[in-house]
């Protein structure tokens, strides 16, 4: 017996050993891949720094890991397997179950043509919106996972490899970015040369060059206004009369918007500047994402009934989003009574551009032109922007540029949104986007991105929606882009920003030469013009774009993996050419088959049954918010067109498409700076956010100008 008893207690002491021995390995190899993903190497920390290494990653989405330091900062995403490998090993040394982890909702959506988007589990167990339960540590990517979106390259610590590494990269694109951009720019002056040619032979005929543009008339109506407002501020007069309202000239305010600047235009790279101008106001928040990054949020109001809040108000919060979602007092919502309030709408710009491109056409403006209808508008801007920040990072480290647009969409996106209905005390908010905006909405709300942001939209208004390629992208210049391997992009285009000779142009160059520069190369590379614009205000356009941009996004955007092969931002070209066929059959049986708009709102509103094998395939899933969108029939860069198809052809039928216009004549920008863009998606934007608006949130908002009662709208509708 007492054999029996010291052969087990050295069996339990040897058990107690391996496990002692199974830890300190795990320690050790934990406290390697703290260092490997932390942001410096413990020989180059300091009291300032504190601990950088790694503790843990936080999944946001399943696709989606963060890395949490021990000073309590966040690094952008790194590869699952790094994260994964991370946590596995934090759980071995504190001996940490399945059961104890944070667990996080996998969700999966199959294709027609069998590609998996998203992370699946090991288990099979996936319910019909594509969504399961599992740990963190079980998260694996398949073979086949997100053939859209590469997951992107990891930058350890700035060692003196990594730094000779980077520096290579700098110089190789610095030179070869500057080629490139030279050749874009020699390209767009050589095509320019016929216009000015017959610019200038019709000035030597004592023709007005302009007058068969379809404003002409306008345009010199609008200019003499805006000289003579000038002149009066100028004389120190301050007229209460507004620098020119045609757009809304017909509608009559109900209270004034006094101008807080006037004189000529500076053409400068300040919003207040041009919010003060029309009689608004602008603030400025500090927004951090939940990767670290701090971004603006602009806030547009009228300085006769708000009050500016105080800096420490608009500083940037905890990166955690959503986290009281019943607030109701917040600091925009609070100054207004019940009543009162203004319903919140959330602008995202496009490409390129930053949230002052919806503010460059004086009254105009689309923000401009809700604000003062009754809503609390408000401009988001993406990460980097005019001032790349982040919480850490700084710009020469590669980890700040280490995102595409579906960073954008899971990150930005969410925490803007977030602040919005933190400031502003409304459980939802309306969404406008342009352009690329539009593409980090629909990637963000797809079933396996981050669905759950339906909940905090009311309406997502879609201008010049960019799901799908248009014949653009097989210019020679894209084609270039999309031929050279990931390396080689690299190898041109640096790891940092996206030719940042662009940035710096914007800085050292009169600002009148910069614009019009900035036209002359922006509508050679996408084949848009300004027929359609204000041209008196066109260098005023271009003080707000180009902005900071990643390398890695423009390769999503023009490289050869992602959305220059596929020519769609959440389908394979495989997938798209089923879809193809597919048509062509129903077509073949019914040649009438394509819905009119007034078909297709009937059918939605009705709640028509869904088809299971439809819903299979869906991008998205039940609870996605109404959808409203503005098409450019005349668009080369987009196909928003096919977008629309998608729609009438009922692959999506858990969205309910509210509204459907497409503008036979517009180009791509002219949804927001097309001088009748007011009357043609201005007007229609500000009744469709209303409309949608919840029944609560109508009580305690004032009704926007020209939408009337709610009753109105239905018995329009029917």
């Amino acid at each position: 017996m007492a054999t029996a008893t010291a052969v087990k207690e050295k069996i339990e002491r040897t058990q107690d050993k391996a496990k002692e021995k199974s830890k300190s390995i795990a320690a050790i190899e934990f406290a390697h891949q703290a260092e490997r993903l932390g942001q410096y190497a413990p020989q180059q920390e300091n009291d300032s720094t504190g601990s950088t290494q790694a503790v843990q990653a936080k999944f946001i989405t399943a696709q989606d890991p963060v890395i949490e330091t021990a000073n309590g900062g966040r690094l952008p995403a790194v590869p699952i397997a790094e994260a994964k490998k991370l946590n596995e090993l934090r759980d071995a040394v504190d001996k940490r179950s399945d059961s104890q982890t944070e667990r996080i909702k996998a969700k999966v959506r199959e294709a027609r043509d069998g590609t998996i988007h998203g992370v699946s589990p090991h288990s099979d167990d996936v319910g019909d919106d594509g969504q399961t339960d599992a740990p963190l540590r079980s998260q694996k990517p398949p073979s086949r996972t997100n053939p859209l979106f590469p997951p992107m390259p990891m930058y350890g610590p700035p060692t003196l490899i990594r730094r000779i590494h980077v520096l290579l990269f700098r110089c190789s694109s610095a030179i070869l970015s500057f080629c490139f951009l030279l050749v874009i720019i020699l390209g767009a002056l050589f095509t320019s040369f016929p216009e000015v040619l017959k610019r200038q032979r019709s000035r030597i005929m004592f023709r007005d060059p302009d007058k068969n543009r379809p404003f002409h008339e306008e345009e010199q109506r609008r200019k003499h206004e805006r000289r003579a407002a000038a002149k009066a501020w100028k004389d120190g007069k301050r007229s209460k009369t507004r620098a020119h309202n045609s757009a809304n000239s017909n509608e009559k305010d109900g209270e004034e918007f006094v101008p807080l600047e006037g004189g000529p235009d500076k053409l400068q790279c300040d919003i207040r500047y041009y919010a003060r101008r029309v009689g608004l106001d602008c603030e400025i928040f500090d927004v951090q994402t939940e990767d670290g990054f701090i971004i603006e949020l602009w806030h547009i109001y009228n300085p006769l009934d708000y009050k500016r809040t105080s800096p420490s108000d608009r500083v940037p919060r905890s990166p955690n989003v959503f986290t009281n979602p019943d607030t109701a007092d917040g600091v925009s919502g609070s100054q207004y009574p019940p009543g009162e309030k203004k319903y919140p709408v959330l602008l995202i710009h496009g490409l390129l551009q930053s949230a002052g491109a919806y503010c460059t056409n004086d009254d105009s403006s689309l923000a401009f032109y809700l604000a003062k209808s009754g809503y609390d508008v408000w401009l988001g801007n993406n990460r980097c922007g005019f001032n790349p920040r982040h919480s850490l990072l700084t710009y020469s480290d590669p980890r700040m540029w280490a995102w595409n647009i579906r960073q954008m969409g899971v990150m930005d996106l969410p925490a803007l949104i977030s602040r919005v209905l933190s400031e502003t005390g409304f459980p939802k908010l309306a969404l406008i986007a342009h352009s690329q905006g539009t593409t980090q909405t629909l990637v963000a709300l797809a079933k396996e991105q981050r669905p759950e942001l339906s909940s905090k939209i009311s309406v997502f208004c879609a201008l010049a929606p960019a799901a799908y390629a248009g014949p653009l992208i097989g210019k020679m210049y894209f084609k270039f882009m999309r031929v050279i391997g990931p390396g080689l992009f690299r190898a041109f285009f640096g790891i940092h920003a996206f030719i940042p000779l662009m940035m710096t142009m914007h800085k050292i160059l009169p600002a009148k030469l910069y614009g019009a520069m900035g036209y002359l190369v922006f509508s050679f590379l996408f084949n848009w013009t300004d027929e359609r614009w204000e041209r008196d205000l066109r260098d005023r356009m271009f003080q707000f774009a180009p902005v900071y941009v990643s390398a890695e996004s423009m390769r999503w955007w023009l490289g050869r993996e992602c959305f220059a092969k596929q020519k769609c931002i959440l389908a394979t070209r495989e997938e798209k050419d089923i879809e193809d066929r597919e048509d062509a059959e129903e077509d073949g049986q019914s040649p009438s088959s394509t819905s009119s708009e007034d078909e297709l709102e009937d059918e939605n509103e009705a709640g028509a049954t869904v088809d299971p094998s439809r819903a299979k395939y869906s991008w998205y899933p039940p609870g996605t918010p109404p959808f409203a969108l503005w098409v450019c029939g005349n668009d080369a860069l987009v196909d928003g067109r096919r977008l629309l198809r998608r729609f009438e052809r009922g692959r999506e039928p858990h969205v309910n498409v509210v509204h459907t216009r497409v503008i036979e004549e517009y180009e791509h920008l002219d949804v927001i700076w097309a001088m009748d863009a007011v009357e043609k998606v201005g007007k229609e934007v500000r009744e469709v956010i209303w409309k949608t608006a919840g029944e609560d949130e109508r009580k305690v908002c004032r009704v926007p100008k020209g939408c009337g009662d709610i009753r109105e709208f239905h018995r329009r509708e029917e």
